[in-house]
């Protein structure tokens, strides 16, 4: 599983390609799939020239970027993402959505929170509404329009 809570904190003193080797080694990858995986996120994502500088100097989409690069180092079937378009500008949104898509189609599976109906309808086969803490519908985007979601109170 990977995970890009939003608000992480990233050892953001470490250049990017250096935090991905570092998670990649606490996610027990082997060193040399490390740099493949590395440098494949990395171009996808747009980080490649800025790949030798310093987290801390990253801007908020860049951020959120090698966070979720951070997510996928391992090669994970499942990315739980909170939020993962918050404070991320137009291209690097589109850039995102794009892996998704590509990771989806590759088997993987996504869940994520957004506040963001538009998001979800583009992304989502299946939703949950959550209010309160409570999920109070889910199912098919087309079963949650029509009012024909399951709820946890029925």
């Amino acid at each position: 599983m990977g995970v890009l809570p939003d608000g992480l904190r990233l050892f953001d003193r470490l250049s990017g390609r250096e935090l991905l080797r570092y998670v990649g080694l606490l996610r027990r990858v082997p060193p040399a799939d490390i740099e493949t995986r590395s440098r494949e996120l990395l171009d996808a994502l747009g980080l490649t020239g800025d790949a030798d500088n310093l987290v801390v100097d990253y801007s908020s989409g860049m951020t959120k970027k090698i966070g979720l690069a951070c997510a996928l180092i391992h090669a994970p079937a499942l990315l739980v993402l909170d939020e993962p378009f918050e404070a991320v500008d137009p291209l690097s949104g589109e850039v995102i959505r794009g892996i998704l898509r590509r990771f989806v189609a590759g088997g993987g599976t996504v869940i994520f929170s957004s506040h963001v109906m538009e998001l979800v309808e583009q992304l989502c086969d299946h939703l949950a509404v959550v209010a309160q803490g409570r999920v109070v519908a889910a199912g098919s985007l087309d079963a949650v329009r029509a009012g024909r979601a399951s709820s946890a109170a029925s």
